[in-house]
């Protein structure tokens, strides 16, 4: 919050004072990774940036579609639904290319005293962040996603009623130049407007799959990686519409293909350098690389539903499906759930592949640096073997929950969870996967139509 006139004014406020524009775009992300925002005229976003703004807490008691929770404490029908105070990071400050250049700006929510809103995902994993500090290090990550592109509008897809949907290109053509130049305008835009969007992409290509892309988000500080990718997930499709492509980050749309995936690099500094890297150590691994490691394998199951956060993320657990289906780990290995990049001391870092790409990021990368740094408060010893090929090695581990509601019920339980979330947090994202799993409990679909209408 800007704290008043003393002191020179926010280069980010001068530049809308003094800007021709009328009006601010601001956004902040609900519990599933979706960003709710508003325009505000100029005038109200100055005042907004002082004090901050009231944004209805309703964004925190419904899902994805609107529909409102019937099983949360935190804000609900029993509340009223009121405002919570939302403040503007003005580090956050941006234009959007593709929406006339207008300014934006990422937000959070506090209480009335200043203190973090206990389930907002930024706030989350700010928390994070901050018991990080306290332990010397300063996260640094990066974001790859796998998505598919569509050839659908929303107006086409709801003709459709959710079948069918056609892929902007046929095939299987990973790293393809040729899928690349079908449908070169709309990837130039992703190149260059989310760069021009303070969103830089290292790479973009095919991937194996019809109509599918991978892009890999420029390497940051973590909270500014978890900025970048939830603005590229909503930039992707606000660009898309310009070319008549709608993506998708779904987890997996089609039982018969590779599912999307949402892998996060990580590394610690302590200010000077990179602390995983240790010429002398295993794989070029320090010790505190191999306790973070040991973190991750040891507990980040129990963090497992904000990675693998909707009923269709466990479609994607399927063995050779490129999806890690075991809490493992391997050097340069893409079939293990813990990726050991050993590269120069700037590079060396641990990739987590088991995200989907259907994550909220602020809650994934909250889920893979709590349990990373669990595992150095903890002094944990890296005991677990490295595997080799295809889960060789780990014949032993157990594998991942395959539903929603089991990973669910071992979140809610989790000591871990709630040490490093805080209680109000569990309780309340535990209710609303629950919810969700109800959503579908109580679903008719069409595999059961297919299966059961005609011979039963």
């Amino acid at each position: 919050m800007v704290t008043g006139s003393a002191g020179p004014e926010h280069p980010a406020l001068a530049a809308v004072r003094t800007s021709d524009t009328v009006k601010v775009k601001v956004a902040c992300s609900d519990i599933d990774g979706i960003l709710r925002g508003k325009y505000l005229h100029r005038d109200k976003f100055m005042a907004a940036a002082e004090g901050g703004f009231g944004f209805c807490d309703v964004v925190f008691g419904w899902d994805a579609h609107d529909a409102c929770y019937d099983n949360t404490q935190v804000t609900g029908w029993q509340h009223g639904y009121p405002d919570a105070l939302a403040r503007i990071d003005l580090g956050t400050a941006r234009h959007v290319p593709w929406d006339a250049g207008v300014p934006f700006f990422l937000g959070e929510f506090i209480n009335a005293d200043g203190s973090p809103f206990a389930v907002c995902p930024r706030q989350t994993l700010k928390r994070v962040l901050k018991r990080a500090e306290k332990l010397g290090f300063a996260p640094m990550a990066g974001m790859e996603f796998e998505w598919f592109n569509f050839a659908e509008t929303p107006q086409s897809w709801a003709a459709k009623r959710g079948v069918g949907p056609e892929t902007i290109t046929p095939g299987m053509f990973g790293y393809s130049l040729l899928r690349m130049a079908d449908n070169g305008g709309f990837f130039h835009a992703l190149m260059d407007e989310m760069a021009a969007f303070r969103v830089p992409i290292e790479g973009l290509h095919t991937e194996t799959g019809p109509g599918v892309y991978e892009v890999a988000i420029t390497f940051s500080e973590a909270l500014e990686a978890a900025d970048r990718a939830i603005l590229f997930k909503t930039g992707a499709k606000e660009i898309g519409k310009r070319f008549g492509v709608m993506p998708s980050f779904m987890a997996k749309w089609n039982a018969a293909l590779p599912g999307c995936s949402g892998h996060i690099h990580q590394s610690l500094s302590d200010g000077r350098k990179n602390v995983f890297h240790d010429a002398a150590g295993r794989h070029s691994m320090s010790p505190v690389f191999e306790s973070y490691l040991a973190g991750q394998v040891a507990c980040l199951m129990e963090f497992a539903p904000m990675f693998w956060p909707t009923i269709n993320s466990y479609k994607r657990l399927v063995d050779g499906f490129w999806a890690p289906v075991k809490p493992t780990w391997g050097v340069d290995n893409r079939t293990a759930s813990f990726r050991v990049i050993a590269g120069s001391p700037k590079s060396t870092r641990l990739e987590t592949r088991c995200p989907g790409a259907d994550v909220n990021p602020y809650l994934a990368m909250a889920a893979v640096l709590a349990a990373g740094l669990d595992g150095i408060e903890k002094g944990l010893k890296l005991t677990a073997p490295a595997i080799t090929g295809t889960n060789q090695g780990a014949e032993d581990v157990a594998r991942a929950p395959r539903s929603l509601m089991q990973t669910t019920a071992n979140f809610r339980a989790s000591d871990i969870a709630r040490d490093w979330l805080g209680d109000t947090f569990v309780d309340h994202f535990a209710a609303t996967r629950e919810w969700e799993h109800r959503q579908w409990q109580d679903a008719v679909t069409d595999w059961e139509l297919k299966r059961y209408l005609e011979i039963i």
